[in-house]
């Protein structure tokens, strides 16, 4: 922050003094300063899923997915976000929030590319589990690599075609686990993506 927050007080005192190549020099340092700090933040949202005691308590997920989606719409207006009703169930209510908001803000930024981006939320009772999942019509994935979707810095895409430091997944994961659930997901290259999760 520091580094970037320089960046710019540069930018702005030396004005128009700078020729093209010195202001691409300049550019260059605070967009990966802001990177870098992303990644930190990041990190240590990883860090905290891990660490953090679990506050359990009744948890309206419906309402919390529904909270999600209508945060992240505003970010992508020509999407459509689709949910089911979901099922209650006891968990960490803050920690829970984080696995939607990592879903759902993912399907959102691989179906941006889509004439009609689709993100579809569901869930269902089965053998005294919920099972949840997170849909998109995006760019999907080869299920060759699905086992390193939710490994942290593991990434199945370039970050100049979808930003991002591949530490979302790892983190919901490690939630989900913590929970006493399991995490997968099923996709195909360019038929878009379910990103399935269970809770007790």
């Amino acid at each position: 922050r520091a580094l970037n927050g320089y960046a710019r007080l540069l930018d702005e005192s030396l004005g128009g003094r700078l020729d093209d190549e010195q202001r691409n020099m300049l550019e260059r340092i605070a967009r990966n300063a802001e990177k870098m700090g992303q990644l930190i933040d990041d990190i240590l949202e990883y860090a905290r899923a891990g660490r953090e005691p679990l506050k359990r308590s009744a948890v309206d997920l419906d309402a919390l997915a529904r909270e999600i989606a209508r945060e992240q719409a505003e970010h992508y207006p020509a999407a459509r976000i689709e949910i089911a009703p979901l099922p209650p169930v006891q968990g960490d209510a803050v920690m829970l929030r984080q696995v939607f908001a990592n879903l759902v803000a993912n399907a959102l930024k691989f179906s941006a590319r889509r004439e009609q981006p689709l993100v579809e939320v569901g869930g269902h009772v089965e053998n005294g589990f919920v099972h949840c999942f997170v849909r998109d019509n995006g760019a999907g994935f080869d299920m060759a690599y699905a086992d390193k979707l939710f490994q942290p810095f593991q990434r199945l895409h370039r970050p100049d075609e979808f930003p991002g430091a591949g530490i979302g997944l790892a983190t919901a994961a490690r939630i989900v686990r913590r929970h006493g659930g399991r995490i997968w997901a099923e996709g195909a290259p360019g038929q878009g993506a379910t990103f399935w999760f269970t809770l007790p």
